[in-house]
């Protein structure tokens, strides 16, 4: 940050703001755009895709920019043009953002899956960096597509702001001071895994959400993809399905003694959950000194006398933090958070009711299932079924409340291209049973 924001305000000054597409007009990219526009000197929101180009235009506006400045584009050439004269291009052609020139970065903020990974894919294939919000492809099938962009030249990563970045950025600190990092850990408020659209629908409206969205939040199954993908980012594991996920009512400094350290330097570290902690809505690592002085400074600093030490963030800030992902990228080639090889955990799928053969799953935070982390080795010599892939899916068996789903007992939707994304990219990283 203390670096971004000089090489920001460099560029204000030179009047040549960094320019980024964002797709995605919905909770996130609103309050995204509203960010940059008003409060990002040296960047520009050069394009907004939205299938629905109407909202689009509504978010810019709610940004306070003139609806003269605001160019509705079909074709590229047009879009270039409107933003080399300081313009605002909406579109509904997410082709449009990945294919123009006059862009830096783009942003994934939809969430959705199978959106995420057609313009995610289109955008590597045009040589643009991606900045992903979207923790549910990320750990879906981001090692993969962290090799194509590789290939490509280009930066795939997460983002500052969700709590997966916010958590390496802690723990590339506690790197940076010696330490070793044993712990990465999320801080929840709720868990109950049988929540539903209709329980959320209150706390949706309340804060301009979808109900599947906060479903998501409230059943486990977004912090289980923000979890993967930190495992994935580090090659730490899961010490058991599902995570710990400690109930504790006191602040997470406590908890630096309540894992199994050899258990956690078996497995090179754990990813981690806890439920009524605080700092909440924050995250902590835990971490190991390398020797008697560092030990004998730590506890100086008043860390603890345990043999883990508690380092925390008491907050994650999303669409304010996330400017500087962009910033990051285009700016110091500086990667947020990406996998580091293979698949390390994945996030599988389970029944949220009783379901009966023939039924169509839905979507994340839905009705019918849930997601829990699992390591990808037993994942994989289990024939588990990532819940990334569950939408649309068509039972061919009943299967019982709490059940794990195999890809036995599903046929999968033949259209779907995460389908075949995961396919590629279980080819490229084969394991060994465990």
């Amino acid at each position: 940050m203390i670096i971004v924001d000089t090489l920001l305000k460099n560029r204000a000054a030179e009047n040549n703001p960094v320019r980024i597409g964002v797709f995605g007009a919905g909770f996130m990219g609103r309050g995204l755009v509203n960010q940059v526009v008003r409060y990002t000197p040296g960047m520009h929101v050069g394009v907004l895709c939205n299938r629905t180009v109407s909202a689009a235009r509504q978010a810019l506006l709610d940004a306070g920019v003139p609806p003269n400045d605001i160019v509705e584009a079909e074709t590229v050439a047009a879009a270039d043009i409107a933003v080399e004269q300081g313009k605002f291009v909406i579109t509904a052609d997410p082709l449009v953002a990945c294919a123009m020139s006059q862009v830096d970065v783009l942003i994934e903020a939809t969430g959705h899956v199978e959106y995420g990974a057609r313009v995610t894919t289109a955008a590597i294939e045009n040589s643009k960096h991606m900045v992903l919000m979207n923790a549910e492809l990320d750990s879906t099938v981001g090692p993969l597509l962290k090799q194509m962009a590789d290939q490509a030249g280009v930066i795939l990563t997460g983002c500052d702001g969700d709590q997966p970045g916010v958590q390496i950025n802690l723990l590339r600190f506690v790197e940076s001071i010696g330490l070793i990092p044993r712990v990465c850990g999320n801080i929840k408020g709720l868990q109950d895994r049988y929540r539903n659209p209709t329980t959320q629908e209150g706390f949706a409206k309340q804060w301009g959400q979808t109900p599947h969205m906060v479903t998501s939040f409230a059943d486990g199954t977004k912090i289980s993809f923000e979890q993967a993908i930190v495992a994935n980012a580090t090659g730490f594991k899961v010490a058991q399905r599902g995570m710990i996920g400690i109930e504790h009512k006191g602040h997470v400094d406590e908890l630096t003694g309540a894992y199994d350290l050899d258990q956690i330097r078996a497995l090179g570290g754990i990813v981690e959950y806890v439920v009524g902690s605080q700092p909440s809505p924050g995250v902590y690592v835990f971490a190991e000194a390398q020797d008697d002085m560092q030990r004998h400074y730590l506890n100086y600093g008043k860390l603890g006398q345990n043999d883990l030490y508690s380092f925390y963030v008491p907050y994650h800030l999303t669409i304010f933090e996330v400017p500087l992902s962009a910033a990051r990228v285009a700016l110091a080639q500086d990667t947020v958070i990406a996998p580091i090889a293979g698949p390390v955990v994945d996030v599988i799928t389970c029944a949220k009711i009783d379901l009966k053969a023939g039924a169509k799953l839905d979507g994340l935070g839905g009705y019918m299932t849930y997601g829990m982390c699992e390591n990808y080795d037993v994942v994989r010599s289990q024939s588990l079924l990532p819940i990334g892939l569950a939408e649309n899916a068509t039972l061919k068996r009943d299967i019982s409340k709490d059940a794990v789903l195999t890809y036995d007992d599903v046929d999968l939707p033949t259209d779907s291209l995460t389908v075949k994304l995961r396919q590629q990219q279980d080819e490229m990283f084969p394991v060994t049973s465990p």
